[in-house]
């Protein structure tokens, strides 16, 4: 299947889209299974939503299409701002200070490649 995409998205993810978009940059165009390792290894909080999500997209594409698992590549990814949740907290002399509760959706893309057979 030549140009054929899996997509999987994850959202209203209780992160900030700025840190989850540090974690995503540093597997942007990876093979899969080895954005899978780094992911497992990075500290970041965001890593496991992006680890989930992108394990998730691997198990559709080999049980729902038969696709392998070593052939397939981050084509496409990004953190987008999803809604955002405000609030305040009252402080001294009458005056308030807003808190903003940010969140964010994962869209990923995947594809196979193709090796040419002589």
């Amino acid at each position: 299947m030549e140009d054929f995409e899996i997509r999987a998205q994850s959202r209203y993810v209780w992160q900030s889209p700025h840190k989850v978009r540090l974690v995503v940059d540093s597997v942007r165009g990876m093979d899969a299974l080895e954005a899978l390792g780094k992911l497992n290894l990075m500290p970041q909080r965001a890593a496991e939503s992006v680890h989930k999500l992108l394990n998730s997209a691997v198990a559709n594409a080999e049980n729902n299409y038969g696709m392998a698992g070593e052939d397939l590549y981050i084509a496409h990814i990004s953190a987008d701002e999803g809604p955002i949740r405000r609030w305040r907290r009252f402080g001294a002399r009458g005056r308030f200070k807003p808190i903003r509760k940010r969140s964010s959706h994962i869209t990923l893309v995947l594809r196979e490649r193709v090796t040419k057979e002589f």
